[in-house]
């Protein structure tokens, strides 16, 4: 890859952020979704987490520095990437098909008021590709890398010791 091809793909990134942090829509929806979730957390609810692929990489990413630590020194939250297990995700693929890995651990593991984070890069439902600033799958994985680490923010200032 030669530094022209390196750098117009930089400035794609870099543009693919702009355009996020340029609509107000988005910034406001964000911060309802990080105030949702504090509620559900503070409840003594959970967060769960999937996606396929790279994005499922995503979703272990977000429940690793929930369930951890982000910023800030505070308890362990509660959070759980419904990719991490492969002996559930493919015994229901298995047994129920691929399309019903993650509902059916909703059902075994989720509760009334937890929350369902759902990460997508491909974006195969119409309303996914509407609400995506970019049709470049890196720069689409690295503004969900800088959405969930701003809702991890938005989780620790609220947690910390």
């Amino acid at each position: 890859m030669s530094k022209v091809t390196t750098k117009k793909s930089i400035i794609a990134s870099i543009e693919t952020k702009i355009k996020l942090v340029s609509d107000e829509e988005f910034l406001a929806e964000l911060e309802t979704i990080g105030n949702y979730m504090i509620t559900a957390l503070k409840s003594g609810n959970k967060i769960l987490t999937a996606g396929n692929g790279g994005s499922a990489a995503d979703a272990q990413h977000f429940a690793a520095e929930l369930a951890g630590k982000f910023i800030y020194e505070r308890k362990g939250l509660p959070a759980m990437a419904l990719t991490a297990n492969s002996s559930i995700v493919t015994a229901i693929g298995n047994d129920f098909g691929y399309e019903n890995v993650f509902s059916r651990q909703i059902e075994g593991f989720g509760r009334q008021g937890d929350v369902f984070v759902g990460i997508s890069t491909s974006g195969n439902s119409q309303n996914l590709i509407q609400a995506c600033p970019s049709a470049n799958t890196q720069h689409i994985q690295e503004a969900h890398i800088m959405i969930i680490h701003e809702l991890c923010s938005l989780i620790d200032v609220v947690f910390k010791n």
